[in-house]
């Protein structure tokens, strides 16, 4: 199986990172993570990549020429896939259109539902009954992509936000490959 080089964009925690990390050390799992992108400095999925070997930018998206920059370094290294894992920025339509190839980005709600940020909190306040996690494509409009994988779990009435956030990432952890396995068996 040839693989195909991927990036992970990150902001934080990185559970869903490590959990790819492990993941493409399989042989029969579709990609080799070759570069990491964080907008934060600190993100613990620093400390993955450096763990791992990986190599890792840091980018400021306040400047005008991040996406350059990014985009310059996702061709040097082959990307063929990004994957948005926690990653608390908007990608830009530009970005979008110039890098050409498959975004995905996993989501902590079951969209269209709950689209952007806060989602446990809103989640609770409306009294849902259940919810869960999307893998989507990435276009231009937040959170709206063609949904690739998408399951849910049902709140139990003492849940909060941080048992939903917890029950949510076990979830992720599911989905995320199991999407990418099926986005390259589809092409």
């Amino acid at each position: 199986m040839v693989k195909k080089n991927t990036c992970v964009f990150i902001s934080g925690q990185g559970s869903n990172l490590e959990n790819l990390i492990l993941r493409s050390r399989d042989n029969f799992f579709p990609i080799n993570i070759k570069l990491i992108i964080s907008n934060n400095k600190n993100a613990r999925g620093i400390y993955l990549a450096k763990k791992n070997s990986i190599p890792y930018i840091v980018v400021n998206t306040k400047l005008r020429t991040c996406d350059n920059q990014i985009l310059r370094t996702l061709k040097k290294k082959k990307i063929s896939l990004i994957c948005l894992a926690g990653y608390m920025k908007i990608i830009s339509k530009n970005f979008i259109k110039n890098f050409g190839k498959i975004i995905i980005n996993i989501h902590p709600s079951l969209l269209p539902k709950y689209k952007g940020l806060n989602t446990f909190s809103r989640v609770l306040k409306n009294n849902e009954k259940k919810t869960g996690c999307t893998v989507h494509y990435v276009d231009e409009k937040l959170d709206n992509g063609q949904i690739i994988v998408q399951k849910s779990f049902h709140i139990n009435s003492d849940d909060n936000e941080k048992t939903l956030k917890q029950k949510t990432q076990r979830l992720e952890h599911q989905i995320f490959p199991e999407a990418i396995i099926k986005l390259f068996r589809n092409i």
